[in-house]
C-alpha cells in the first residue's frame, strides 16, 4: 500500500515537474529563441554548399543581411536591408530562381517567425525548393511546423512535422521535430500518437539532447493513454 501512495506521488511530481502543454509549447514549439540558431546553420549550410558562380552579384549582396540576422534579428534591416545593401525580401524577390534567393526565403521565414509574423513565415518557407541539404530541407519544414503550431492549426502542424523527422535520419532535426510531434498530439489529446512518437527519440536517438529526459515525457503519456 504505501509502496502504491509513493508510486502515484512519483508520478504526479513528474507530470507537475514536466509542466503543461503552454509551457512546454513556449519552451520547445516556439521558434523564439531557438532562430539564431537555426540562422546560424543556414548560414555556414549556404557558405558550404550553395554559393554558385551564376548568383555571384546575389551572393555577395546577401552578406549584409546575413550579419544583420545573426546580431539583431528583430530588426528589419535583415529583411529590408538599410538603403545601400538588399535584404532578404528583395534578394528572394529579384534574384528568384538562384540559389541565393532559395537560402533567402530559409532565412526569411524563420526571422518571420521570431517576429511573430507566421503568416508571412509560412508564404516564405513555401518558396523554399528542396536542395538535399540534411540539416536545411528538414529545418524548412518544421517551422512551418512551428508557425502552424503557433497560429493553433495543429493538424497541419502534426503533417509539417512528421516531414521534417523523415526527412533526414540524423541526431540533429529527426529528435527535435519529434518531440515537437509529440506535443501537438498530447495537446490534442492523442496521448497514445504522442507517446509513440517519444518512444521513437528513446530508440532511435539515444544520445540526442532530446533524450535525456524523454522518460519522463513517455511516463506522463503511460499514465494518461490508460
Amino acid at each position: 500500500m504505501a509502496k502504491d501512495q509513493k508510486d502515484k506521488a512519483a508520478q504526479h511530481n513528474s507530470l507537475k515537474d514536466t509542466g503543461s502543454f503552454v509551457q512546454e509549447n513556449q519552451k520547445s514549439l516556439s521558434f523564439i529563441g531557438g532562430a539564431i540558431i537555426v540562422l546560424i546553420l543556414l548560414y555556414f549550410g549556404y557558405q558550404k554548399f550553395y554559393l554558385a558562380p551564376r548568383a555571384e552579384k546575389a551572393a555577395n549582396e546577401m552578406f549584409k543581411a546575413e550579419e544583420y540576422a545573426a546580431v539583431d534579428s528583430l530588426s528589419d534591416r535583415a529583411i529590408k536591408g538599410d538603403g545601400s545593401y538588399p535584404g532578404f525580401e528583395k534578394i528572394a524577390d529579384e534574384y528568384s530562381g538562384t540559389k541565393s534567393a532559395n537560402i533567402a526565403n530559409a532565412y526569411l521565414g524563420g526571422l518571420y517567425l521570431q517576429k511573430g509574423e507566421y503568416q508571412k513565415a509560412i508564404e516564405a518557407l513555401g518558396n523554399y525548393s528542396s536542395t538535399g541539404s540534411p540539416v536545411i530541407d528538414p529545418l524548412v519544414l518544421g517551422m512551418t511546423g512551428d508557425a502552424y503550431s503557433e497560429l493553433k492549426e495543429y493538424d497541419k502542424a502534426i503533417t509539417y512535422y512528421k516531414k521534417a523527422a523523415d526527412k533526414n535520419d540524423n541526431s540533429f532535426t529527426a529528435p527535435m521535430f519529434l518531440k515537437k510531434l509529440g506535443l501537438v498530439y498530447e495537446q490534442q489529446k492523442d496521448y497514445d500518437a504522442a507517446l509513440d512518437a517519444y518512444k521513437k527519440i528513446k530508440n532511435k536517438y539515444p544520445e540526442s539532447s532530446e533524450a535525456m529526459n524523454i522518460d519522463e515525457y513517455i511516463a506522463r503519456n503511460e499514465a494518461r493513454s490508460k
